[in-house]
């Protein structure tokens, strides 16, 4: 069971406000009983407002009576009408804060080895902006002297299986077979490494 919105807030109120056990009030909340028990001695959660989960949707009142008259019994959260949030399915990649720096070496290793990949295909494996691949394209780019190209793949920019996704596609999309790519990508690998 997911806890409730503001756990420790929610058990104050049901502390304050109901003959909830200790344990089922941890229980509800996702805590310790321990601390529930010690934010009814007034150790814990000092200063905490109370946040009442019957006015926030997340319990009913006849939850609260059911479990006041039966010890043994635990509470159950109220099925809630809101939407639950998704993940993110378009849009930009995040790329972490230490790992921007390496994305126009992984443009240039791009660009060298896999052509055939699209602006667009290449902004989304790599979480960048057409701009940043034109500026390295045309060796306009702000740190042009340093770029060194390097994989996205071992940079931890995208997976494998990613980047031959989209090779496959850029494959298909221009009619190429697919073995006539291949070896260039390997042999772009071994160029760097001398």
């Amino acid at each position: 069971m997911n806890a409730p919105l503001m756990p420790k807030a929610t058990a104050v109120w049901l502390i304050e406000n109901t003959t909830l056990t200790f344990d089922q009030v941890a229980d509800f909340c996702g805590m310790h009983a321990l601390e529930v028990q010690g934010i009814a001695d007034g150790e814990v959660a000092i200063g905490i407002v109370g946040l009442d989960p019957v006015a926030n949707n997340q319990l009913t009142r006849e939850e609260i009576l059911r479990c006041e008259g039966d010890a043994s019994a635990r509470l159950k959260a109220a099925a809630s009408a809101m939407p639950m949030p998704r993940g993110r399915t378009k849009g930009a990649r995040y790329t972490p804060v230490s790992k921007r720096q390496d994305r126009p070496d992984a443009i240039a290793w791009i660009l060298r080895n896999t052509p055939e990949l699209s602006d667009a295909q290449v902004t989304r494996l790599l979480g960048t902006t057409k701009a940043t691949i034109a500026s390295v394209r045309g060796r306009t780019h702000w740190n042009s002297p340093n770029i060194k190209p390097r994989s996205p793949v071992s940079l931890g920019l995208c997976t494998q299986e990613e980047l031959d996704g989209a090779r496959t596609k850029a494959q298909r999309l221009s009619g190429k077979p697919e073995a006539v790519m291949k070896p260039k990508a390997e042999t772009g690998e071994a160029e760097a490494a001398n």
